[in-house]
């Protein structure tokens, strides 16, 4: 007679109980969107594409100090864009160390691509955390634009990518205190001469959150300071780095000193529209000129090139039109006389189901570089999360 799954009933029973169930080690999470897009240039033919983004993140975390993660995007694009030269390479092309990144399909207007911006390794001591692989490296206390942020500077137009790519580096974390700690980080580059190291303080002192920070970036070096805090119910944030070029760098015109300084504060109004109002300016001492507005709004960014004029502008106000449907208007001004405005309406369709349209507008003075070539830009979004 077999008697051991007698013996295992009394265990069965009890991981059936609510709160006695162990939590899995594992965890999976992603979305499915399906999004068109159509570009209407004032000067030339519309552009219509047709995006299907699918995104899953997976976790393990096993018994003891470790943790491992993996994040993997795959897109699939029917576009009338992919006819220009160099497009399809632009939506395949890997910027880290590691190539986790290409195109699978390519085939008339249809371009397949997957990539893994998320591969890291986590070890957590008491006060020690160990990290290193593909990841997000996020030093920016600011929302809008991030001088601070090193390893992992985005644009504010690209809405569609709201993890933000990771950065392949290791990092060695120390917690000192209450909102207190050392961050060291190494990411390494094909070229020895373009490896980026910084070392971060960050700390609190009567409400006011502050970060020190030094090291190099690329070719330069950093030095740079960032601070948050309440004032009077309103958030102010600022960042503010110097960047300083050791050698010239041949992939640029022009390379010399620049400070890039972020300051923002917002607003959120009491009621039932939860309505936000946002202020951002941004100075760099020494602007990188852009070739064109296509190649700005493309290329990935740095957190020196953030803005390609001396002095932008940033405003947003954001309110609930209902309690599933929120919109958000913004707009941007460069000292070309170049000049944004964007809308979003999001709706909540279900609790895993939500819609989203985007109208983008880049205009200006017909010397600025918006208004060289003037564009409308409209998006649809359907999104699953799972």
């Amino acid at each position: 007679m077999r008697v051991w799954p007698l013996l295992l009933l009394p265990s069965l029973a009890q991981a059936q109980i609510p709160g006695l169930t162990p939590q899995s080690p594992w965890s999976l999470s992603g979305y499915l969107k399906g999004m068109t897009s159509v570009t209407q240039p004032k000067a030339a033919p519309s552009l219509t594409e047709h995006l299907l983004h699918q995104r899953f993140d997976l976790e393990y975390r096993s018994q003891e100090q470790w943790q491992f993660n993996l994040g993997m995007r795959n897109r699939l694009l029917y576009s009338d864009a992919l006819s220009q030269p160099g497009y399809s390479d632009l939506i395949g092309a890997d910027p880290g160390y590691w190539d986790l990144s290409g195109n699978w399909l390519e085939r008339d207007s249809l371009l397949g691509t997957s990539s893994f911006d998320r591969l890291y390794a986590t070890w957590q001591g008491e006060r020690w955390q160990l990290r290193g692989g593909r990841f997000r490296i996020n030093w920016g206390m600011t929302t809008v634009w991030n001088p601070n942020d090193l390893f992992n500077a985005y644009s504010i137009y690209d809405f569609d990518y709201e993890e933000r790519p990771g950065s392949d580096a290791l990092m060695v974390s120390r917690q000192l205190g209450f909102a207190s700690e050392f961050n060291l980080v190494f990411s390494p580059d094909d070229d020895p001469d373009r490896h980026s190291y910084a070392l971060r303080y960050l700390f609190n002192v009567k409400g006011w959150d502050g970060q020190l920070l030094a090291g190099k970036s690329g070719l330069d070096r950093v030095v740079g300071v960032g601070f948050a805090t309440d004032i009077s119910g309103a958030g102010v944030r600022g960042e503010i780095s110097h960047f300083d070029p050791q050698q010239p760098d041949p992939q640029l015109s022009q390379m010399a000193s620049s400070w890039v300084t972020s300051l923002e504060s917002d607003y959120s109004f009491a009621g039932q529209s939860n309505l936000l109002a946002r202020l951002a300016l941004l100075y760099i001492s020494d602007p990188l000129p852009a070739p064109s507005a296509a190649e700005y709004l493309r290329l990935p960014l740095s957190a020196r090139t953030l803005s390609f004029t001396e002095l932008t502008t940033y405003g947003e106000l954001g309110w609930d039109l209902t309690a599933l449907t929120r919109l958000v208007l913004s707009a941007s001004y460069y000292d070309d006389e170049s000049v944004f405005f964007g809308a979003s309406l999001s709706h909540s369709l279900a609790d895993e189901w939500s819609l989203l349209g985007v109208v983008q507008y880049f205009d200006g003075s017909d010397s600025s570089l918006f208004g060289q070539s003037p564009a409308t830009l409209w998006y649809g979004q359907l999104r699953w999360n799972f």
